[in-house]
């Protein structure tokens, strides 16, 4: 039986020179993937954005971007279709913040040869918005008059100069009351609020929405009150029931007269004092609705037993010496009726809260100027 032979196939040298080739070409590339993801990933394990990565490694900044370790700001502007290189080295100086605009903003800001003690001044003390806005602007020097103050307001600029120009205040003065819009006419413009909270500021500028409403109001126990159905915040009827017993058990007889009003109750109010003693007198020492603090169910006129008239009484020293440490202030006193706006009422408290009274206690400011400085940043 014949044996098939069988022919084993052989290519020809040129044919082999060319699979070598691509044999070597295959290995070269995947060599070239393993070096550029090692690459990647090592800019990746400082914090950087595979999309921030890739553009450091093919921007051959890699050896900097290794010796400042990671910054936020330099990811967002490495990711960001308004990245510039010529401000490659300068954007890690400008702390993050969180905006659609920023790095656009820092390219103006810089184009326009601020600092970046500047540029983080411009947006420590602005939204997003208030920032493009002012960046808008020709360069403006001497930031730090206002803005060496943390609850001043970029946006706010150009008011704390005419302000400053037109009164002669100074600079911590003039944040203050032009924050607070006290430098307006009243009650034109008001800033709107809407969500309850014990810290919480209405006055001549801060009105009450049309859809506040007061969470937890609870009616006052009988011996509280001057009549029935009188209500309070939660919160604030028992800060105040705990000050009724101690202040009864030292031998002084409070009561409250006045507590939670609804705005139709506020009406009423200013209609029988327009009848009785005009207008002008209703606008001067009146709340108008919505302007209330009655109406936020914190606030709450204090009487005595003993006396007709409270700021003749035993328990109105008692009140100035203890109030602060149940969380209530006297709200009107005649040391701040520029920033309140209403004249001194011996009777009218407000709950705040333990830590803001005492500080009110201890510092001598109005609740206007903590509000201002402490809350709204």
């Amino acid at each position: 039986m014949a044996t098939k032979v069988r022919k084993r196939l052989k290519l020809k040298e040129p044919y082999l020179s060319i699979l070598r080739f691509i044999g070597f070409l295959l290995l070269a590339l995947v060599a070239l993937f393993l070096f550029y993801r090692h690459e990647v990933n090592g800019i990746k394990k400082l914090g950087y954005s595979e999309k921030s990565s890739n553009k450091i490694l093919f921007s051959f900044y890699r050896k900097y971007v290794n010796s400042i370790n990671y910054s936020k700001t330099l990811d967002k502007a490495y990711s960001s279709k308004y990245f510039k290189e010529k401000y490659m080295k300068k954007y890690e100086h400008v702390d993050y913040v969180d905006g659609k605009h920023f790095i656009k903003n820092i390219n103006i800001l810089l184009d326009k040869k601020y600092s970046y003690n500047d540029i983080n001044m411009i947006f420590a003390h602005g939204s997003d918005s208030d920032v493009s806005e002012f960046a808008k602007r020709d360069r403006v020097n001497y930031l730090e008059e206002y803005y060496s103050y943390d609850f001043a307001k970029i946006k706010n600029y150009d008011k704390y100069v005419k302000y400053s120009d037109e009164s002669g205040e100074g600079a911590y003065s003039t944040i203050v009351r032009v924050n607070l819009k006290l430098d307006e006419e009243n009650y034109k413009d008001p800033i709107i609020v809407s969500k309850f909270s014990t810290n919480m500021l209405v006055n001549k500028h801060y009105k009450l929405s049309d859809k506040f409403s007061v969470p937890d109001l609870v009616k006052l126990d009988d011996d509280l009150v001057s009549e029935n159905g009188i209500k309070l915040q939660k919160e604030a009827y028992n800060a105040f029931k705990n000050m009724y017993n101690d202040a009864s058990k030292s031998g002084y007889s409070i009561y409250i007269n006045a507590g939670y009003r609804s705005s139709k109750d506020q009406q009423e109010l200013c209609d029988l004092y327009k009848r009785t003693y005009g207008e002008e007198y209703v606008k001067k020492y009146v709340a108008l609705p919505g302007f209330s603090e009655h109406e936020t169910g914190l606030s709450i006129d204090v009487a005595s037993k003993n006396s007709k008239i409270f700021a003749e009484s035993k328990e109105y020293r008692w009140m100035l010496d203890n109030a602060y440490k149940y969380g209530f202030i006297l709200r009107y006193t005649a040391n701040h009726m520029d920033d309140t706006g209403f004249r001194p009422e011996a009777w009218h408290y407000r709950y705040v809260g333990k830590d803001i009274s005492t500080y009110l206690h201890d510092h001598n400011i109005s609740y206007e100027e903590y509000y201002a400085v402490f809350v709204d940043k």
